[in-house]
């Protein structure tokens, strides 16, 4: 530690002093200076001045090569990024001074400090909980700055918002000023097949903003809608709804047997909860309905079921899935039944019995809340299945919270697991190796829903 200490102050350069400083962080946090943000800064803009003079400059006359201009696209320094990231990675709860440095480099003039500081500022949003929107807008201004040019700084930035989904919000201004000065980023061709959204207007259709509709609605009137037009409907809410025409003319024209490309239409259908879809879902409902297998199946029951509530059409395929041999199947069959509550009567017997028996740990908890739900009350073994599946596996929290918000004052004795969540700053699906961004919108509906439970709703 002494030497540590020794080598993050003058008369060592930039790159040594940054790398002690990582190592005091998690190994001597006491040792770093108090100073350590405008530290840090002003050793990353000394760095960037060292790296200019060594950098090659080619004559005035000189044409650029294919190289330079790759570089000039794609800058990169994998050493900035690892000093930085080992010493995020040592900070860990130290959010403030984590978000303080990301903002110094967020404002960098150096591109290659910018870059770094959205793959941290995402590794930040995917395992932190809290108000993030400062940061998401320096991104959005830096998207607005960028002028929709090319290059790597652009791409990054939209892949980070593009994970947050409601989170992106602060940043919506920049993302719509990309979309409407690069219409050939509105679709995306490659690989072959079905096109898909661009990632900046699938991004800002996450973000729920209503201009994406305008664009959205011109791709919709085309002969091959983007495979995943559908899906990003969900997040526009009744912003949507001029997209009913278009996206029912879709459905009607897929083809059975399609569960790629229906899927996405029906989780549209089911969210506008469009009355005028119901001829489409019941010529697909006539495919499906004999066997019930499969997620198109219950996409369909879904549809229908928000669309019309009527039980009695859909619950004989849940009777029918909640009682079949394969495990993953009797799980989506118990999640579908929980929503329909007190209708699903029929279905408690082969529910009860699935949650107390010795089955997979989802398929117990999707049983144990479809009880619940069902009922109305929680019984001893519905609450101690479900008290199990809360500790020891997080990614059910979701579907439990959910019951415990539709059970109102009947959630009491499992109220303190929804306190004790948004107690806690860690997101629930937070993975050491930082992966998993699609998870924050599943985090922030777990704090949605426990804020519910907690006031007793």
């Amino acid at each position: 530690m002494e030497l540590l200490a020794e080598r993050s102050a003058p008369p060592y350069g930039p790159g040594p002093r940054l790398a002690a400083l990582g190592q005091l962080a998690a190994g001597a946090p006491g040792r770093l200076p108090a100073d350590l943000v405008p530290t840090v800064l002003g050793l990353l803009e000394e760095r960037a001045g060292e790296s200019a003079c060594h950098a090659r400059v080619p004559a005035p006359d000189a044409a650029y090569s294919l190289v330079d201009r790759m570089r000039r696209l794609t800058p990169s320094d994998e050493e900035g990024a690892r000093l930085l990231r080992t010493l995020h990675t040592a900070l860990d709860d130290r959010l403030s001074d984590r978000i303080a440095l990301l903002h110094g480099q967020l404002g960098s003039p150096v591109p290659t400090d910018r870059c770094n500081a959205l793959v941290l500022s995402s590794a930040l949003f995917r395992e932190w909980r809290g108000d993030h929107s400062a940061t998401v807008a320096l991104i959005g201004e830096g998207l607005r700055a960028a002028g929709g040019e090319p290059g790597r700084w652009c791409d990054t930035a939209v892949s980070v918002l593009e994970g947050l989904f409601a989170l992106a919000a602060p940043a919506a201004d920049g993302l719509h000023a990309l979309v409407v000065a690069r219409p050939d980023l509105w679709v995306r061709r490659w690989p072959p097949g079905a096109p898909a959204l661009g990632a900046p207007l699938r991004a800002l259709a996450r973000a729920g903003d209503p201009r994406a509709v305008p664009v959205l609605a011109r791709l919709a009137e085309e002969p091959v809608v983007p495979r995943d037009l559908g899906s990003v409907v969900v997040h526009l809410g009744v912003h949507a709804a001029p997209l009913a025409p278009d996206l029912r003319r879709a459905l009607a024209a897929t083809p059975p047997g399609a569960p790629e490309a229906a899927l996405p239409l029906l989780a549209a259908v089911t969210a506008l909860r469009d009355t005028q879809a119901v001829p489409s879902l019941l010529r697909l409902w006539g495919d499906v309905r004999e066997d019930g297998e499969g997620e198109l199946a219950l996409a369909v029951v879904d549809a229908l079921w928000a669309i019309e509530g009527d039980a009695g059409r859909v619950l004989p395929v849940l009777l029918r899935e909640a009682a079949h041999g394969d495990s993953r199947r009797r799980t989506r069959a118990a999640r579908r039944l929980a929503r329909l509550g007190g209708a699903a009567r029929p279905a408690l017997a082969v529910l009860r019995r699935t949650a107390s028996a010795e089955r997979p740990e989802a398929e117990r908890t999707a049983a144990a809340c479809a009880v619940a739900r069902i009922t109305g009350e929680e019984d001893p073994a519905v609450e101690a299945t479900l008290r199990s599946a809360w500790a020891g596996h997080p990614h059910a929290r979701v579907d439990i919270a959910a019951c415990l918000a539709a059970l109102g004052s009947g959630a009491a004795p499992l109220r303190e697991l929804a306190a004790g969540e948004l107690s806690a700053p860690r997101r629930h699906t937070a993975r050491p190796d930082g992966h998993g961004s699609h998870d924050i919108p599943r985090d922030e509906e777990l704090l949605r829903l426990c804020r519910e439970v907690a006031a007793g709703v």
